[in-house]
């Protein structure tokens, strides 16, 4: 070995060493789902992914069934702190609120097939626990708003969400509130569905999906409670890949698109539907560089150090690498 190879290996060590994360292989990962039993059959799993989301049962088997098992020990293990507070705190009138789970990431890195997965999978441990799924969409100023405000343009974007919205919302299911409302959004109008709403009757589990979950704000200059999305959470997941990987995937999603959704006629992007093969990739090119792009750089991708765990993917849309934070 050179010296040059020894100093090489010594500064990869030394990040492990330092890193709040335990770094684990695909297959390394596996190992860990133990006895969990699989509970999708391969049909259900193909309904729940994602246009061009090669998930499968396989992967399900690799990946998730271990996430499954370790999220279960965490929701053990809050309700067990949960009760122990109460006893200290001489309180025994206060229900369980739901365990919350942020799950994070860029567009097309498979948030939603994720999301859509751990939900069937939990819900179907031997407690049958109650378990939701929410995402922000529906907490973005409809688009109206966003027009009057100029910022169509940086739909997505943090400035975009009704973030007090948001919070009331986060708020209330933490307090264990019944049928707690959150406003619903539909991706062929692209716009939110006025007075449309899903109702969240006190689940056991909440999963909150999104872009721009695990942002951040800046500290108030006089130390006032100034509250997050994230504070919210009980555990969070940020869907990782390479930024050439994730610009292909929605571009290429955005072609699929073209011959399906939008030739509806009442889509957002059903002009795209007729433009050639060529104008219609230039336009998903831009749309990209001018706006996804600039969001996963400026906002999304700085988040990922705050997530618990981090699933990382490859060129294939399967995870090849799983990064656990640190207790």
């Amino acid at each position: 070995m050179t010296l040059a190879t020894q100093a090489v290996d010594d500064l990869d060590q030394s990040a492990a060493n330092y890193s709040p994360y335990h770094r684990f292989t695909s297959d390394q990962w596996a190992r860990f789902r133990a006895d969990t039993p699989m509970t999708l059959t391969a049909d259900e799993v193909a309904r729940l992914r994602s246009l061009d989301d090669p998930i499968d049962l396989s992967e399900v088997r690799r990946i998730y069934l271990s996430l499954s098992r370790l999220l279960s020990a965490h929701v053990e293990a809050s309700q067990l702190l949960f009760q122990q507070r109460n006893r200290f705190l001489s309180m025994s009138d206060v229900a369980k609120t739901p365990f919350v789970i942020g799950i994070a990431g860029s567009v097309a890195v498979g948030k939603s097939t994720t999301a859509r997965i751990l939900k069937e999978l939990l819900a179907r441990w031997p407690s049958s626990p109650k378990v939701d799924l929410i995402t922000t969409d529906g907490f973005l100023h409809p688009n109206a708003v966003l027009r009057r405000e100029n910022l169509m343009e940086r739909k997505g974007f943090p400035e975009s969400y009704d973030i007090g919205a948001l919070l009331r919302f986060l708020s209330a299911i933490k307090a264990g509130e019944p049928n707690v409302r959150a406003p619903r959004y539909s991706h062929l109008t692209y716009d939110v569905l006025p007075d449309e709403y899903t109702v969240v009757d006190r689940p056991d589990i909440l999963i909150f999906e999104g872009i721009n979950v695990l942002q951040s704000r800046d500290l108030p200059a006089d130390g006032k409670i100034v509250p997050i999305v994230s504070d919210f959470f009980d555990f969070s997941i940020y869907i990782d890949a390479d930024e050439s990987l994730i610009h292909n995937w929605y571009v290429e999603r955005f072609m699929k698109l073209r011959q399906t959704a939008f030739r509806d006629p009442n889509s957002f992007f059903h002009r795209y539907a007729a433009v050639g093969e060529d104008a219609a990739r230039a336009i998903a090119e831009g749309l990209w560089e001018n706006i996804n792009l600039k969001n996963l750089r400026q906002n999304i991708l700085p988040t990922r150090p705050r997530a618990d765990l981090i699933l990382r993917k490859g060129s294939n849309h399967l995870v090849e690498t799983v990064s656990l934070r640190k207790l």
